[in-house]
């Protein structure tokens, strides 16, 4: 006998059929779905799960995650497009069998490359983050007994032996809450993340950690499962390469939602040298302005630091000619002569734009990729300043470049909660004037950009008041904006994407 959809959901919950499956809300998606699905519903299920995570991406970069305003967005979002928003909601079968399939179908989808797996992985973190947090103490407990995370709990009187060292070693905890809370013995390498920002006591090999902490505990975990996943996902690429059906549409889905990678620009050649320097001051992000600064001063910049900006130059519109010229032109002022140019440097800068070695048209850095990746060692400029300066050193360039000390303050307390990209979009907003950037920003060619379009009268800016009362509103409104500031532009390009999802979906 068939079911509709709503006959077999009341079907299930009352028989009880299959409810082995998912025992609880949330999962590390371990095991892979086994029944067969309409293509139909598997397509269904796929642009469901893309725009969550799309919105996902845009409430993190202008958001401070785990605050009211970002939570209500996502929680509305999970219920719209029926996904487990609470973990209290024991019976919703179906909800819990959509999560599960469609978290396949992308792994499928965003397995591809090595760009694709990052910002999958960034985006299943954050979503699992705020599920993971949602359960109550109980059911935490439940959840980690479910995938066998379990650890030694520390006795009352070892507790109390160290209630002073674990007191000042974790933050946010007074001595009577010490008392209170239960705390669990970790090996360093589950609690990497804690000790790394120095949020726990460590003695004898372990960690003292708190069970309001555990979060990062098992945050650690699922990340580390999710990686090895993707990456032996990858591997059986070859098999579902060979369906007709489902490569195009695997294909499709992976194109559609990482965003622009602007390797192809309308205003190729528009761009000459000589606007440069004046371009870097203006409408560069701070990590390519450092970059352009460290480039003239020196008259070099090592491998990472000339990947990094030489393809943001070619994303704003240099073409090769002037690629070349331009690096030539300044590696000749310092120790590098023409010749040493041309056989040591020149072949990477074609490579970049696919006219050497496999012929791979490489596109600019995503804020993701630099955030993330190849962190810059003595001497190297590369990078993100917000991530990966010393927070003094980063202080005294944004005083250099006339940032007011109130705007300082609030760029330094986002990249001591590290907000990375929420500073960089309040260092936007400081040097163009504008109250509001309209936009998540997670590239530095969507920055140039954006500011390009700003200063040619494309958006009209929104001047901050100078009163030391607005300043105040501003710094708060970082923390905690309110839902009529929404980025606008992210938003539109995200329902665009949908409606071209929608239609190659609907196609003969």
């Amino acid at each position: 006998m068939e079911f509709s959809s709503r006959t077999r959901q009341k079907h299930l919950r009352l028989a009880g059929d299959r409810r082995e499956l998912y025992p609880h809300s949330l999962q590390f998606y371990l095991e892979p779905p086994t029944e067969s699905i309409a293509l139909a519903e598997f397509e269904s299920f796929a642009v469901d799960r893309l725009r969550l995570l799309k919105v996902v991406e845009n409430l993190g970069v202008s958001y401070v995650r785990n605050t009211d305003s970002y939570k209500s967005k996502l929680e509305s979002e999970l219920r719209k497009l029926k996904f487990p928003y609470r973990a209290l909601a024991e019976d919703d079968y179906e909800a819990r069998r959509k999560d599960h399939i469609s978290h396949f179908i992308l792994r499928l989808a965003y397995c591809q490359s090595e760009d694709l797996r990052r910002w999958f992985l960034q985006q299943e973190m954050d979503l699992f983050r705020y599920r993971f947090n949602q359960l109550t103490d109980s059911l935490m407990q439940k959840f980690l007994e479910h995938v066998n995370l379990t650890f030694e709990a520390v006795s009352e009187d070892l507790k109390t032996e160290l209630a002073n060292e674990l007191w000042t070693s974790t933050p946010g905890l007074s001595l009577p809450k010490v008392k209170e809370q239960m705390f669990y013995k970790v090996g360093l390498a589950d609690a990497v993340d804690l000790f790394r920002t120095r949020r726990v006591f460590i003695k004898d090999g372990f960690a003292y950690v708190p069970f309001k902490e555990i979060d990062a505990i098992v945050l650690n975990n699922y990340r580390t499962k999710l990686s090895k996943a993707l990456a032996l996902t990858a591997r059986s690429l070859p098999s579902i390469q060979s369906d007709e059906r489902l490569q195009p549409l695997l294909n499709h889905l992976s194109h559609s939602y990482v965003g622009p990678d602007y390797s192809v620009q309308k205003n190729t050649g528009k761009i000459s040298l000589a606007q440069i320097d004046a371009l870097s001051v203006k409408s560069f992000p701070l990590c390519m302005r450092q970059l352009h600064r460290a480039l003239r001063d020196n008259h070099h910049l090592r491998h990472g630091g000339r990947m990094q900006y030489g393809l943001f130059l070619k994303g704003i519109g240099l073409t090769l000619e002037q690629a070349l010229e331009f690096w030539k032109k300044e590696f000749i002022r310092g120790k590098v002569d023409a010749d040493k140019f041309d056989k040591g440097y020149a072949y990477s800068i074609r490579h970049n734009y696919g006219k050497e070695g496999k012929r791979t048209d490489y596109t600019p850095y995503s804020c993701m990729k630099i955030i993330m990746s190849n962190p810059p060692s003595q001497g190297d400029y590369h990078g993100c300043p917000f991530r990966h300066s010393d927070p003094e050193l980063l202080k005294q360039k944004l005083q250099s470049y006339k940032i007011p000390p109130s705007g300082i303050t609030q760029i330094l307390e986002l990249v001591k909660g590290m907000h990375y990209q929420l500073a960089c979009q309040k260092y936007f907003e400081l040097t163009h004037e504008v109250d509001d950037i309209g936009f998540s920003l997670n590239h530095p060619n969507q920055y140039f950009t954006e500011s390009q379009r700003l200063l040619s009268g494309g958006r009209e800016p929104k001047k901050e008041l100078s009163s030391s009362g607005n300043s105040q509103q501003k710094n708060n409104s970082q923390e905690s904006m309110n839902s009529n500031s929404t980025p606008i532009s992210s938003n539109t390009t995200a329902d665009t994407e949908l409606e071209g999802l929608e239609a190659y979906f609907t196609e003969d």
